[in-house]
């Protein structure tokens, strides 16, 4: 994997990371490639792909994220949870997935790099309940936005805030938005040295 592609790309995306910290990237994408001929990690394996789609497509929600502790539902390869929690040390990240390959290689991840601030729990998100309310609760790859909301409700701080990463603005699923839920902002996201669509919907409480 190229640095100089991935420092190119942070430096057109205004991100910056330590050199240390490009290096926990750059290995991060290592293992999920060394572990996706195994596990199904992922369908993008070329290598430009990512570093745009998996690590600038996360890092580029960070300066919205208002809060000390996440969680990431349906981690699934650690996306978007391992890389805000290398950009950000200070901030608590658990990342929570169903699929036990999926947790085990997320284990293994937090091992490698070494990242102190990262909890990886093996789990339905309706099971947990024996963990502290989270500022923000972070979903990339969760179906609607109405079944994201609804089935982590429990877990969120009282003032804390639902983050759905899209791509097209979902227009009909925000259409669905349940009472008790309503949208905070929505942020058209601009990911610089790739043409795709990428929005941000931040919910709250109502």
């Amino acid at each position: 994997m190229s640095s100089s592609l991935l420092s190119m790309a942070l430096r057109d995306n205004q991100l910056t990371l330590s050199t240390a910290e490009q290096q926990q990237l750059l290995d991060y994408l290592a293992l999920i490639q060394q572990w996706n001929r195994v596990y199904n990690l992922t369908a993008i394996i070329d290598p430009q792909e990512m570093v745009y789609l998996h690590l600038i497509d996360s890092l580029i929600i960070a300066k919205h994220l208002i809060g000390n502790r996440f969680l990431d539902v349906g981690s699934g390869a650690g996306l978007p949870g391992i890389p805000l929690a290398i950009l950000n040390p200070q901030q608590e990240w658990v990342l929570l997935d169903k699929n036990s390959k999926k947790t085990r290689f997320l284990t293994q991840v937090v091992a490698e790099l070494k990242l102190k601030n990262v909890t990886v729990i093996h789990a339905r998100v309706e099971d947990l309940t024996s963990v502290l309310p989270f500022d923000g609760i972070l979903s990339r790859a969760l179906g609607t936005i109405k079944l994201f909301v609804e089935s982590t409700e429990h877990l969120l701080a009282e003032q804390g805030i639902w983050f759905a990463m899209k791509g097209k603005y979902p227009e009909e699923e925000l259409l669905e938005l349940p009472s008790g839920f309503k949208v905070k902002e929505r942020l058209a996201l601009t990911l610089k040295g790739k043409v795709v669509e990428r929005h941000l919907i931040c919910i709250e409480k109502h």
